[in-house]
């Protein structure tokens, strides 16, 4: 898939608040991957486990600093559609359901760029609250939301 062409210029970048630009995004299914090309020459490899547990929805996030939520269970998670959000985002339909993340550029960017350390943030908080990656295993323990807060999502 390629985004539709345009000339990035200085207020464009700040205005849809990016400094790189993808020149080709290329969804290989078969991989369980998405590659993106961006115009600074790197090219970053994104596997659909890890877009789906970095994905950038409150499902995940939250409403709020300090809200992220771990998502176990998602070693197998396919992707079947990756569509444009006007000329900033895309938006990844996962084969569990899930598409209410908008991917921006840079968060793409972002995300390629520290793949490595994000990946490994990912692993360790799994083992720190003693979940996992295989979707067959225990899942996680219910929150308990009895103090108070919570947001109202299925966590």
């Amino acid at each position: 898939m390629k985004p539709a062409p345009w000339t990035a210029t200085n207020d464009m970048s700040e205005q849809m608040g990016t400094d790189h630009w993808p020149v080709e995004i290329r969804h290989r299914q078969a991989e369980k991957l998405i590659e993106i090309e961006f115009d600074d020459g790197n090219t970053y490899q994104y596997p659909a486990e890890l877009l789906r547990v970095e994905s950038p929805s409150a499902e995940v996030h939250g409403h709020g600093p300090g809200q992220k939520t771990i998502v176990p269970g998602r070693r197998d998670v396919g992707i079947m559609a990756v569509e444009p959000v006007g000329h900033y985002a895309i938006r990844i339909q996962f084969d569990d359901m899930h598409d209410t993340g908008i991917f921006s550029w840079r968060y793409l960017y972002d995300l390629g760029r520290d793949k490595d350390r994000i990946w490994q943030g990912y692993l360790d908080a799994l083992a720190k609250h003693g979940l996992s990656r295989d979707p067959r295993a225990t899942k996680a323990p219910a929150h308990d939301h009895s103090h108070g807060g919570g947001c109202g999502h299925k966590h």
